[in-house]
């Protein structure tokens, strides 16, 4: 904040929210209220934040909480907040607010029109630098618990032989391997995707349907569960009976540009880096890497700064927890991802997910 020139920052989405409080709800999901936090250059954070969150607020480390009735399409705590903003910041100060890619302001702009001319002549400074630099790099507390959410998560997968084979549903699938992650020890399931097709599957994205699995589909189920606030993000593909020469080479190809990223990846490497030894070991094995980003960081956030892509000049860092995710294209409309998740230590990347077999996996 020093370096930005920031008097204090202004912190409104949940990540931001639970990385400087330790507030956690999932009450989130609800858009009527709005919540902030506002942290000064000097001395402890001041939450202003709708009342019904104050019994929870109090149980964090931080003192001064204030509260309005919310909501309240008068003033929904826009008043609360500006008074805050004007006892921290100096009347010639600036106020930073995360403005960059993968940040959001979590209010409403017409209130912060009310906001910014109850607060001037403050000024509003970029302060994502000063947020996304410093959530970057895990502590061992926060490597832990997304180590704990990945083992979660690998014990679910051990269980998809359970649930899965042909003639499932694949939306019935979705819903067993979910039961599969709470029952293993996930708070929640923020996150569940996945596809299934004949020698490959062309979308990771769309919700499940009830179309049945069927010998020569490669079914991917992936994951996002939380386990104390932390995610983990991992998938695992499988054959509903033997695979095709296609798609056994295209799985080949994906372990081994895994490998090469855990033999080769160093803290100084940059993201863009990092694309070009996946990318380039799938090359060199004769696949077709996908377009798009091949991983990301990861943390209160199912993706996070930065995105493995030949653009994303990040310099990756001690610390890091970051995904490892190719993908290849097998044929138009059919492609192959796999992912991993590692923390990069001095000496290289540690598997905090896992590790996937190197056969890929066969179901009746």
């Amino acid at each position: 904040m020093d370096r930005a020139g920031l008097d204090a920052l202004l912190l409104t989405t949940p990540p931001d929210v639970f990385y400087v409080t330790g507030f956690l709800t999932r009450f989130w999901e609800s858009p009527a209220r709005p919540w902030f936090v506002l942290v000064p250059s000097a001395g402890d954070p001041v939450a202003v934040i709708p009342s019904i969150g104050e019994l929870l607020f109090s149980t964090t480390w931080v003192d001064d909480i204030r509260t309005w009735n919310a909501p309240d399409p008068n003033d929904d705590g826009v008043s609360l907040l500006a008074d805050a903003i004007c006892e921290l910041v100096p009347e010639h100060g600036v106020l930073g607010v995360p403005m960059g890619l993968e940040t959001h302001l979590r209010m409403p702009l017409a209130d912060l029109d009310t906001l910014l001319s109850r607060i001037a002549p403050r000024a509003l400074g970029d302060a994502t630098a000063a947020v996304q630099h410093v959530r970057e790099v895990k502590s061992e507390g926060e490597v832990s618990a997304i180590r704990e959410s990945c083992r979660i998560a690998g014990v679910a997968f051990d269980r998809v032989p359970e649930f899965a084979r042909s003639g499932c549903s694949l939306d019935d699938v979705f819903r067993a391997f979910q039961i599969a992650c709470l029952q293993a020890g996930a708070d929640w399931v923020s996150y569940t995707a996945g596809g299934a097709g004949q020698g490959g599957y062309g979308d990771v994205i769309a919700p499940a349907t009830q179309v049945p699995l069927r010998q020569g589909d490669v079914l991917m189920l992936d994951t996002g569960l939380v386990r104390a606030g932390y995610f983990c993000d991992f998938d695992r593909n499988y054959s509903i009976g033997p695979p095709d020469d296609d798609v056994r080479r295209a799985h080949a190809a994906l372990h081994k540009a895994t490998d090469a990223a855990l033999a080769g990846l160093r803290p100084g490497h940059t993201a863009s880096e990092l694309h070009m030894l996946m990318a380039g070991s799938l090359v060199a094995d004769g696949a077709t890497p996908c377009g798009g980003r091949l991983g990301h960081g990861l943390g209160l956030s199912l993706t996070e700064w930065p995105s493995v892509t030949p653009m994303d000049r990040t310099v990756l860092r001690a610390g890091m927890v970051l995904t490892l995710e190719p993908g290849v294209q097998i044929a138009p409309g059919r492609i192959l991802v796999h992912e991993e998740v590692i923390v990069l230590r001095d000496s290289g990347p540690e598997l905090l997910s896992p590790r996937a077999p190197t056969d890929l996996p066969v179901l009746d």
